[in-house]
């Protein structure tokens, strides 16, 4: 048995049997959701179950109460697996962050035993990452020097599963998000008697109104990809007055960091022109950090689908395609387990592509079962978040992702080629 095969079985070894305690916690932090900040009970939760297993834990890391930080091993290359576990309002883990956590916290176990008995030099973290959902959360963590470090970083998603006919697919290993930055327009104008002296006002509703159509009217010339999405939260308070002031909320989507600062450029134009026209002043506020896209690196994700493919698990690795990176749903058509059919782009954003602009990253999805109909950030995938099926399927890429971290720590060539694939991309971008 080469040395591949035995770090293998001693991850799955470890892994099988955690997989009790792993469910239980699963179901705990399912049970109690917890939204951005707020995750107090699951990061207590995960620290004792940590410090149970014997593992070097430091809570409340980096400046954060719901940060958390585990490590083991010593020297080497640092390879780091991202666990979350915030939820959304209202409808709790409708993203299933559950999953998140617990599929990385049994990579963490597998790969700190498989580490342990190579006697190798290395070290394995697990990163407890709060606020995903809108929270910016792994970009605190970044500027506080979480990734300084780091040689590579990997996390997986659960998604709702597609019926395909032509396709017998668990997952992706490669693919990307689109890039997002939220801002807010304040446009202040002069109050003035609507009746008796309009004259004498600006209008800053106008401004907000001339805006929301320049920006309509931008849409034409933007690619495909890209996304402009506007509210007007605040547009005056009677009817009787020359409102003085108006709010605009917007989020500019594009394939890549640097097409998104482009787009946001354009867009803070159309506010700039419509204040000019009205004559009013606009000054702007950020309504959520910058999330990159993600640069997900081309070995990894091979090793990963590789290791998922050992264990009898199809994972798609389409290099050729720079933006494929979801699955949708197909309406109507019943579950079957592992039969997907991907989509062309995804709209969704992760603080994760902020990671995988500082060090080499892996962000893969495996489906879990989900009624017909059924999207991300909903009742219904938050119920299938809670299955048996569902904890089973999270446990198998963990195991997936504790081998391509032994791989990692353990080949100097395979270590280097991911990070060779990690400078290569950079000119892509």
């Amino acid at each position: 048995m080469d040395s591949l095969d035995t770090n293998a079985q001693l991850i799955f070894d470890s892994i099988d049997d955690s997989d009790k305690r792993l469910e239980e916690l699963n179901s705990m932090i399912h049970g109690r959701p917890e939204t951005c900040y707020e995750e107090f009970q699951a990061h207590d939760t995960i620290v004792a179950f940590l410090e149970n297993n014997n593992i070097k834990v430091i809570p409340h890391v980096f400046g954060l109460q719901t940060a958390f930080q585990a490590e083991s091993g010593e020297g080497g290359r640092v390879v780091t697996f991202c666990a979350e576990y915030d939820a959304l309002p209202q409808i709790g883990h409708g993203c299933g962050h559950n999953l998140i956590a617990v599929s990385s916290i049994a990579a963490f176990l597998g790969t700190v035993a498989a580490l342990k008995a190579s006697n190798i030099p290395g070290r394995v973290r697990l990163l407890g990452c709060p606020a995903e959902e809108g929270g910016g959360g792994k970009i605190k963590l970044i500027e506080a020097g979480a990734f300084k470090d780091v040689d590579s970083s990997l996390m997986v998603h659960p998604t709702p599963p597609v019926h395909n006919h032509t396709a017998d697919v668990a997952g992706i290993s490669y693919g990307t998000c689109l890039a997002a930055y939220g801002l807010v327009a304040v446009f202040t104008g002069r109050p003035a008697h609507a009746a008796a002296m309009p004259w004498a006002g600006v209008n800053a509703l106008d401004a907000a109104t001339l805006s929301y159509t320049a920006i309509g009217l931008l849409r034409q010339h933007i690619k495909p990809s890209d996304r402009i999405n506007v509210i007007l939260p605040e547009g005056g308070t009677t009817h009787n007055v020359i409102p003085d002031q108006s709010r605009v909320r917007c989020s500019v989507r594009s394939e890549t960091a640097s097409g998104m600062e482009s787009l946001r450029a354009r867009v803070e134009n159309c506010f700039r022109g419509a204040a000019t026209a009205t004559g009013c002043t606009v000054n702007f506020a950020k309504a959520m950090d910058p999330y990159a896209d993600i640069r997900p690196n081309e070995s990894l994700c091979l090793e990963f689908s590789r290791s998922m493919n050992s264990l009898g698990q199809n994972f798609i690795c389409d290099l050729q395609s720079k933006v494929v990176s979801a699955f949708s749903t197909d309406m109507g058509k019943p579950y079957q387990p592992h039969c997907l059919i991907l989509v062309a782009s995804n709209t969704y954003q992760k603080s994760t592509g902020n990671v995988t602009y500082e060090v080499p990253g892996f962000h893969g999805n495996f489906a879990i079962p989900s009624a017909p109909g059924v999207a991300l950030h909903t009742e219904g995938f938050r119920d299938m978040a809670k299955t048996p099926e569902a904890h089973k399927l999270a446990m198998g890429v963990g195991k997936g992702m504790a081998i391509t971290a032994m791989k990692v720590l353990s080949d100097d060539a395979f270590a280097k080629q991911v990070k060779d694939d990690f400078e290569a991309d950079k000119k892509l971008r």
